[in-house]
């Protein structure tokens, strides 16, 4: 049964799809941040609709807000959120982009909802409960040998820049299939078991916070670039299937 918190971060992400689908496609003014990223009246819209459900819910919980910031970090419970994950996607009318909250209690992610309004995909997941991808229960490939699986990229900009770039381009000649479908897409895909793992060195942790349980509840392993557990300052994932992360490790390394 999903619990108070699940259902209440499921409310909150109906709630901004509401809002999303009203301005999707609507030619929004848009407005670029300090780090050089849009912002529409869309993020902050769906942003203060999440905000009011959870806040409803839980009062007493912390709230971190791609577009409001932080608040009450020092809450045991704080919930993670992301609007829109994508908003350049949504600016240039393209359906990858979606709506993330998680849940961070004592410094681990424990629930997730992912929520792809123009895509038509609504994926959770909460620790001990499994992941799903709308009403059905999903699971990670059982793919064990790199030259078998199939990998995904997102932004590599910064490993594009490192020495590591050099072993990326080998694991490319190595892996079965390279495709880089970004966002959350790759991860709903990894999750439910149609392709092995997703590499990224360029992410916020509101970007993948709900993800990572997502993956993990998949039966899957979710880890920074160099094998660390995520948190708040993660920047880049490694995302597998579980039986291929120590090898695909090792091959960046």
């Amino acid at each position: 049964m999903p619990s108070a918190e699940l259902k209440a971060a499921i409310e909150a992400a109906e709630a901004a799809a509401k809002v999303i689908r009203d301005l999707y496609q609507r030619n929004l003014q848009v407005v670029t941040k300090a780090d050089k990223s849009p912002v529409t009246e869309a993020d902050i819209r769906s942003e203060e609709a999440i905000h009011h459900v959870l806040s409803k819910h839980f009062p007493t919980y912390g709230f971190f807000g791609e577009e409001t910031g932080q608040h009450d970090m020092g809450a045991e419970s704080i919930w993670l959120v992301d609007p829109i994950d994508g908003t350049k996607s949504f600016v240039r009318e393209c359906p990858f982009f979606s709506t993330q909250i998680a849940l961070m209690r004592a410094g681990r992610m424990v629930l997730g909802v992912s929520s792809a309004p123009a895509y038509g995909e609504f994926a959770w997941a909460e620790r001990g409960e499994g992941a799903w991808l709308g009403q059905q229960r999903i699971r990670v490939s059982g793919v064990d040998a790199i030259d078998a699986a199939i990998v995904s990229s997102g932004n590599l900009k910064t490993l594009a820049k490192s020495p590591r770039w050099a072993r990326y381009g080998e694991l490319v000649a190595r892996v079965n299939r390279i495709r880089g479908y970004g966002d959350f897409v790759h991860y709903h895909l990894l999750a439910r078991g149609a392709l092995d793992a997703v590499i990224e060195s360029d992410v916020n942790i509101l970007d993948i916070a709900a993800l990572t349980v997502l993956v993990e509840e998949a039966g899957g392993t979710f880890t920074d670039l160099d094998g660390m557990p995520v948190g708040l300052s993660t920047t880049s994932v490694l995302a597998t299937n579980g039986a291929l992360h120590a090898p695909l490790l090792a091959a960046l390394r």
